[in-house]
């Protein structure tokens, strides 16, 4: 198990602090990261097997992105409060 030294120095580097209760506990935890670590080492070279993101192939299940009308300008535009120049009008940033 990670003493709590190990845990500080980590916290410390990641630019956080932690209570008395989150020592203990991230105590465990990151010596059960460590653990795991450690047995991923144990399975040797595996540099044949190839990087993956998923355990099983996925698929994309979007439709074709083909282009297709859609409603007039105007239209969108008649229930807008404020519509300049083909558009939406809005308020910049800080404006009251």
């Amino acid at each position: 198990m990670l003493s709590r030294d190990q845990v500080l120095h980590v916290a410390r580097l990641a630019r956080l602090e932690l209570s008395e209760e989150e020592i203990e506990r991230f105590s465990g935890e990151l010596s059960k990261v460590l653990d795991y670590v450690e047995t991923i080492e144990e399975l040797g070279g595996l540099d044949d097997v190839p990087p993956t993101s998923h355990v099983v192939d996925v698929e994309n299940a979007l439709r074709a992105d083909e282009p297709r009308p859609s409603i007039p300008v105007e239209r969108a535009l008649e229930s807008a409060p404020d519509a300049a120049q083909g558009g939406f009008r809005v308020p910049s940033p800080g404006a009251a």
